[in-house]
């Protein structure tokens, strides 16, 4: 399997869903529908990298609703695990739960990656931008956990 035929590309419609937040409550990407929406995969909460990536998007969440956005973070932790991440580190940006892994596959963020040197296949930390109509507008693959969320600020104009 190569990359190219999981990412998605701008224009694209984007995958839909319905996975259990931190509270087991079912999200839909149908939800959001009207509103433009980050949805960011991560490898696993309660991480250095993946901390610091959600603190950054709680950090902003007010710029990016005032700006039209809402966020939603998937891993394929499950429920629990993401309600004790967002207890400890005081997020509120909506985390979901796709211990599946399908939807991480859909949005083409689950695959080989290279870590240390090594190829592994794991989750691909990656955001996808999702206009008001669910077409895909952005597919970040590959991004950095640090200043990711800086450098989405200033590419949205936000």
């Amino acid at each position: 399997m190569t990359d190219a035929q999981t990412k998605l590309q701008p224009g694209d419609a984007a995958p839909a869903f319905t996975l259990p937040d931190a509270d087991g409550k079912p999200v839909s990407l149908a939800d959001h529908r009207g509103r433009k929406v980050i949805v960011y995969f991560y490898p696993a909460a309660l991480t250095p990298g993946c901390t610091k990536q959600a603190c950054d998007f709680t950090d902003n969440l007010e710029l990016l609703a005032g700006a039209g956005y809402d966020v939603v973070g998937i891993s394929p932790d499950k429920p629990e695990k993401l309600g004790k991440f967002r207890e400890k580190e005081h997020l509120k940006v909506t985390l979901l739960a796709d211990p599946e892994k399908e939807v991480l596959k859909a949005y083409g963020a689950f695959g080989e990656k290279s870590l240390y040197g090594k190829t592994v296949v794991g989750v691909i930390r990656s955001t996808v931008v999702v206009d008001e109509q669910g077409k895909v507008e952005r597919a970040l693959y590959n991004v950095k956990a640090t200043g990711h969320v800086a450098k989405l600020l200033r590419d949205l104009a936000v």
